[in-house]
């Protein structure tokens, strides 16, 4: 089973006030487990960056007006996604984003039907707590030290091991490669010699077994 979680980074909280994106970034799971493979892309959102959304990502208008537009790249976005399933922390917001630049773009929506949010996953499970992505990654022990600023790309990383989490985590224990490569393999530890049991009666139950078989009539044994 192939998702993509998805993020993106913006200048603003709403693309009817001319805010734009100026990053996204995908990363493939197979069957909820990340594969290796990713996009990652800055956007040079032909506007100014606020003050307070520069303080969250860092990313200035300087250092992307080097970049591409998001016409230019939404076709290997969309290629990169393809009929996947996406996963996608508060995707009422990232999806709002993305829809209003595909429409700039001349593309069709991502419908939110097709999006998992693990906003509303972490809140089904953990009712009246914090479910920020920092929040779940210090409840699930995920280290996200380097998570000083926002990025795209390292959020969809960190998301990818918050999601495996809430959707039951790795089961403790179970290495199958590692039981792969000791199966058939004979113990190296020493095991303790033990001395041979004695199976041979004794004389004294010998003798009860005689007395025993005095009292039937006819035994076999006697034959």
């Amino acid at each position: 089973m192939r998702e993509v979680v998805l993020d993106t980074e913006t200048t603003g909280l709403d693309p009817d006030a001319g805010h734009r994106l100026v990053e996204v970034a995908g990363l493939e799971l197979v069957n909820h487990v990340p594969s290796g493979c990713h996009i990652q892309q800055y956007i040079n959102p032909e506007r100014d960056m606020p003050e307070e959304a520069y303080r969250i990502h860092g990313l200035s208008a300087e250092f992307l007006a080097g970049f591409p537009v998001f016409p230019e790249v939404a076709l290997a976005l969309l290629d990169f996604i393809g009929d996947s399933r996406l996963v996608i922390h508060n995707a009422d917001f990232d999806l709002k984003f993305l829809n209003a630049e595909l429409a700039r773009a001349g593309h069709a929506a991502l419908p939110a039907s097709r999006a998992t949010d693990t906003v509303a996953l972490a809140r089904r499970r953990f009712p009246g707590a914090q479910v920020s992505l920092d929040a779940l990654c210090r409840r699930f022990e995920i280290d996200n030290t380097t998570r000083t600023l926002h990025g795209a790309l390292l959020d969809c990383e960190l998301l990818a091991e918050v999601y495996l989490e809430l959707r039951g985590g790795r089961q403790p224990g179970l290495d199958l490669a590692a039981n792969a490569e000791t199966a058939g393999r004979p113990a190296t530890g020493q095991r303790p010699v033990r001395p041979v049991r004695p199976h041979a009666p004794g004389a004294d139950e010998r003798a009860a077994h005689d007395a025993f078989i005095d009292g039937m009539k006819s035994p076999i044994w006697r034959r």
